[in-house]
């Protein structure tokens, strides 16, 4: 079965060749690399022309809208069956990650593991209609055409993926979590820095997509969140 590892980068080349070693170092044979650049004034560019690695290697380099346009593009440009995004700055945990998601079987439309998280492990939730993200999305496996189905949206900058992800939880896909750690996560995302910004954007992704009954149970606690972090200046 085809892997693809999907990374979006922008001015960040230390941390994309990080990136691209953990990807190199995995003992799975069966993967290509995706990567799609922000037309990069840092030598990412040109880095990317030098590069022969032993696994099929894609990328373009052009101006996007931002990190979710640059995810689309990316999911054009493969052809695994299963897309894994790993952003620059984020690393798999072990060279053998996706050899033990294998072995744990790609059995559903969207199987997700753990994290590392400043060295400490987060286990993600089992599936659920929530009020954010109960799994990280670098440590997901969705299938490709699950992702050209419902493709990020633009409209939301900082809560596409998940948006995403309640759509697809709602259209019926089947969601499966294993006990792998999966991806050694960069704390620094927009989402993370911004916290009241991308709380914001997840109460409109539910206004948009959950039912009445299910707005009523998921918005005031983020709503709570989202005050709060508004008197912190976060």
């Amino acid at each position: 079965m085809l892997i693809s590892v999907i990374t979006v980068t922008y001015n960040a080349l230390p941390s994309l060749k990080r990136t691209l070693q953990s990807v190199w170092e995995q003992t799975y044979p069966d993967v290509e690399c995706i990567v799609v650049d922000g037309a990069s004034t840092d030598g990412t560019p040109e880095y990317l022309a030098t590069l022969k690695p032993s696994i099929p290697l894609f990328y373009t380099s052009a101006p996007d809208r931002g990190i979710y346009d640059a995810m689309n593009k990316a999911v054009e440009m493969v052809h695994g069956d299963y897309c894994i995004f790993l952003n620059a700055a984020d690393t798999f945990a072990n060279p053998h990650v996706l050899a033990d998601v294998i072995t744990q079987g790609l059995t559903a439309d969207v199987v997700y593991g753990d994290i590392l998280k400043k060295g400490n492990l987060i286990v993600a939730k089992e599936p659920h209609n929530s009020h954010k993200m109960y799994y990280c999305h670098q440590a997901v496996f969705t299938r490709t055409q699950c992702l050209r189905e419902y493709p990020f949206d633009l409209n939301h900058p900082m809560s596409a993926d998940f948006k995403q992800s309640k759509q697809l939880f709602q259209a019926g896909k089947t969601f499966r979590h294993i006990p792998v750690t999966i991806t050694d996560y960069d704390v620094k995302g927009v989402s993370n820095v911004h916290r009241s910004k991308g709380l914001m954007d997840n109460i409109r992704v539910i206004r948009e997509v959950d039912k009445v009954g299910d707005q009523l149970r998921l918005l005031p606690r983020l709503y709570f969140t989202y005050f709060m972090c508004k008197v912190r200046g976060k």
